[in-house]
């Protein structure tokens, strides 16, 4: 009866044991945590850039041995942070970002985009994250240095980035303007202009405001306060915003909610930061 005994408490124990580690067991299968998949060109300073190393809390870029960092980085990892998601980069050219959102590759585009009627078609945009003022840049020694309206710059020959108000919307409001083929990306403008393959280009005050600390022969002609001399563009092509697919109302909600916690001069403090550390022109 003893050995029985003995024999049920022993058993009773190794349940308990089995039980007990069972419960305790490490499981492979942790919670993984959802990804905000942002989209950019990593080629667009001081908004985004891409770098070969992680300074100033750059981000690696999906698929890429580079990092990429600028405004739209900073703005990209405070909303990840925020709505508790691990952030990826995806490295886009500037006119293969809405098709990019559109199939489901990336969750939303963080580039600079101006918030436009046409855009608004195809995408749905949060309120702005930062608001741009339109500028034209020029040489210092170029014909076009002394400027002082947009009528004072005609006959120009110009260019600017493609699909962006600055070049559909801005350049043929130049009197007699000797409108270039449309620039892939910004840099590419800032070349044409260093070059003097072209008298000027137009562009928001941000990118210029970068492009004349990497080329200091620039000049900025701001005509904002020339009411009857300056480009007229809408509220809406001034205001920039982060673009989502079609019909995310859940994702649009919560990065507006995450806006909500800035103002303006958050924006401009973080676009100032983002400036001083931009990599110069090699």
């Amino acid at each position: 009866m003893k050995k029985i005994i003995i024999g049920i408490i022993v058993v009773a124990i190794i349940i308990v044991v089995g039980v007990v580690l069972f419960m305790n067991k490490p499981t492979n299968q942790t919670e993984e945590r959802e990804v905000l998949r942002v989209g950019m060109e990593c080629a667009y300073a001081p908004y985004n850039w891409s770098q070969t190393d992680d300074s100033n809390g750059a981000v690696p870029i999906k698929d890429n041995m580079n990092y990429a960092y600028g405004y739209d980085v900073m703005m990209a990892k405070k909303i990840a942070e925020a709505l508790d998601r691990d952030l990826e980069i995806y490295q886009i050219d500037w006119d293969s970002l809405p098709l990019a959102l559109q199939a489901g590759t990336i969750d939303c585009v963080i580039a600079g985009q101006s918030i436009t009627s046409e855009r608004l078609e195809t995408v749905d945009f949060t309120t702005p994250y930062y608001y741009a003022s339109i500028v034209t840049l020029v040489n210092n020694d170029g014909e076009y240095a002394n400027a002082t309206s947009v009528t004072d710059l005609e006959g120009a020959t110009c260019t600017s980035q493609i699909n962006t108000v600055w070049y559909d919307t801005c350049l043929p409001q130049i009197p007699n303007a000797n409108i270039l083929p449309a620039m892939e990306t910004a840099p590419n403008m800032l070349v044409a202009l260093n070059s003097k393959t072209v008298d000027l280009v137009v562009t928001d005050m941000p990118t210029a405001l970068a492009a004349v600390q990497v080329y200091p022969n620039m000049k900025i002609l701001d005509f904002t306060e020339n009411t009857e001399g300056n480009y007229e563009v809408s509220e809406e092509e001034i205001n920039i915003g982060i673009s989502v697919k079609k019909g995310n109302t859940e994702l649009l909600n919560s990065i507006n909610e995450v806006l909500a916690n800035y103002n303006e001069t958050d924006f401009e403090n973080m676009m100032n930061e983002a400036i001083k550390v931009q990599p110069l022109a090699e």
